[in-house]
């Protein structure tokens, strides 16, 4: 099971987006990065092709190291994140700092 997962809200720890926060869109096929909406973003030169008839710089998303990536509680407070057995007998992510579930 992982920290965090598509769709958290996160709040980048270190390098030039520190502070900022975003929702997670998706990861690389690695796993060791994600990648955050609005937050490092890149320009990457492409070649007209049949889906993108243009071409010219796009500006997109690159990915950001996991270990620089916070989860925010729903409340919207930096946590750091532990797993714990519920009531049902499922294994759930679990705020270790606010006492609330992240699931």
């Amino acid at each position: 099971m992982k920290r965090i997962k598509k769709g958290d809200s996160v709040r980048v720890l270190a390098g030039k987006e520190r502070g900022k926060e975003g929702k997670v869109l998706g990861f690389s096929h690695d796993g060791k990065r994600a990648i955050v909406e609005h937050l490092n973003m890149i320009k990457r030169h492409t070649r007209p092709t049949q889906s993108n008839q243009a071409g010219g710089i796009i500006e997109r998303e690159a990915g950001i190291e996991l270990s620089n990536l916070q989860p925010l509680t729903p409340s919207g407070k930096p946590t750091r994140v532990s797993f714990v057995v519920n009531d049902e007998g499922k294994k759930v992510r679990y705020s270790k700092k606010y006492d609330e579930y992240l699931d």
